[in-house]
């Protein structure tokens, strides 16, 4: 995968032009055709996709306020850097949203609900592909969620994982934390189907706090060329 698939993508689809470029550019993001750090040339991006640079800018900045992207006067736009103190404040915020999430859905959370995600579960252990794994683990914790039925909180916690989904990735990647990661995943979906509520909130507190500071840990050794 390239910029230019991804582009030739976007020209088959019928939606708004900036989304669109948005998707692609979010992908190319994720996927690490663009690095962090990265300057995003608007005119280049504009070419390729065949568009002015006014959809380009517009995309650019939805990804800014994704977090993907940064804004620097007289330099434009590059692909974001996380430092580790923003890695340890976002998943300070992961580990309180998502408690609190669990909490609210627990009770409400179905057979159908449980089988799904040891569904996603069974699929993650099948698939050999880092990308895949990340959007199935998000697809895990997106299933216990959604009975709680807050909107506004998912996709808050939908927007912390696009953000730090490339670092999702490096750590499944480069730090082997998949088997670790599913492992802590099957501990906290038989605690829900135990209506365990106490012991899942543990769990799922312990099992974001300890990637994060994983990933803490990792980005402080390794600032540059990750």
């Amino acid at each position: 995968m390239n910029l230019n698939d991804l582009a030739a993508t976007v020209l088959q689809q019928q939606r708004s032009t900036p989304d669109l470029i948005a998707d692609a550019l979010r992908q190319a993001i994720l996927h690490g055709i663009f690095q962090e750090g990265e300057s995003l040339r608007q005119d280049q991006i504009a070419t390729k996709f065949g568009v002015s640079r006014i959809p380009v800018r517009e995309a650019l900045r939805q990804l800014e306020v994704e977090g993907l992207v940064t804004f620097y006067t007289n330099r434009g736009a590059t692909v974001s850097v996380l430092s580790p103190a923003e890695a340890q404040e976002l998943c300070e915020i992961r580990a309180a949203l998502e408690t609190t999430a669990l909490r609210v859905a627990l009770p409400q959370l179905q057979a159908e609900d449980l089988q799904k995600a040891e569904t996603l579960l069974a699929a993650t252990d099948q698939a050999t592909d880092v990308g895949r794994w990340s959007e199935l683990n998000w697809e895990f914790h997106a299933t216990l969620y959604a009975p709680a039925h807050r909107p506004r909180l998912m996709t808050m916690l939908k927007a912390i994982h696009v953000n730090m989904d490339r670092y999702v990735r490096l750590q499944m990647s480069k730090m082997h934390y998949l088997e670790r990661s599913q492992r802590e995943h099957y501990q906290l979906l038989a605690a829900c189907r135990q209506q365990d509520t106490p012991g899942a909130i543990a769990l799922l507190e312990a099992h974001i706090t300890e990637a994060g500071q994983q990933l803490v840990a990792y980005l402080e050794q390794c600032p540059k060329g990750r």
